[in-house]
């Protein structure tokens, strides 16, 4: 594996035209590449999503990470866009899902490109992740521990999601879903019946739960991190895009 990259913040257009802010990290070399659109987590753009980024990178893909906070206001710091994106309940869905097509638009333009497009959010990010699979044509999706998929946000969740089974019938791609047993959002109960109404509809995924971890097992920088889980799952991650992303 050849990890040398280059990585830094660009400009893209987002929905409406708006111009956001986006961490991209792409590989130097020439070869056909895939493009990975990472969403960040409610807490926002931070350096933990930037890391993860960069890691997409240095195994041969492009991936750019937008701002979806970027309306808050250059001159606000990414903590503040935050708390205020928060405090209104989280960014619009259908807003998300602009935002991410002109990420992917934007991969896509770059040099090496080989036109296949993967998503991947953690939290409210893997919920998204879901979201755009089912309203934009793309190659692969992953949702890690994305809550509120399966069953609407309760009244005093910070994050304001509805079902998404309405939109489950136009899922365009594969799904790999990764969960912790101990999780509460998503339950097990919720992603068994995730699991059983894409069984239904006849769609493609694959799901893992994982014992002894539970909301945010990937964060390295939080007590819920689960080495074994994390680990295994980014293996799961890396051979599911391979198969997906990766032109004939």
């Amino acid at each position: 594996m050849n990890d040398a990259m280059w990585a830094g913040t660009v400009g893209i257009t987002g929905g409406g035209g708006a111009e956001l802010e986006a961490y991209l990290a792409r590989p130097l070399g020439d070869a056909p590449r895939g493009g990975v659109v990472v969403i960040h987590h409610l807490p926002g753009y931070d350096a933990a999503t930037k890391e993860i980024t960069r890691r997409f990178a240095a195994h041969g893909y492009a991936a750019v990470c937008p701002n979806l906070y970027s309306r808050e206001g250059a001159g606000v710091s990414p903590d503040d866009q935050a708390a205020a994106v928060r405090a209104r309940g989280g960014v619009p869905d259908e807003q998300v899902v602009a935002d991410v097509a002109g990420a992917a638009e934007y991969l896509n333009s770059l040099d090496h490109a080989n036109g296949r497009i993967g998503t991947i959010g953690y939290c409210s990010g893997g919920r998204q992740s879901f979201l755009v699979a089912c309203s934009l044509r793309i190659d692969a999706a992953v949702d890690c521990y994305g809550a509120f998929v399966y069953n609407e946000s309760p009244p005093d969740a910070p994050f304001k999601g509805l079902s998404l089974v309405p939109k489950m019938p136009d899922l365009s791609c594969p799904v790999l879903g990764l969960f912790g047993d101990e999780d509460r959002f998503p339950s097990p109960d919720e992603v068994a019946a995730l699991d059983a109404e894409l069984n239904r509809l006849g769609k493609e995924h694959e799901f893992h739960s994982y014992p002894d971890a539970g909301h945010a097992f990937f964060a390295t920088d939080r007590p819920s991190y689960r080495p074994k889980a994390a680990v295994d799952g980014w293996k799961k991650i890396f051979d599911f895009f391979g198969r997906h992303l990766t032109a004939a």
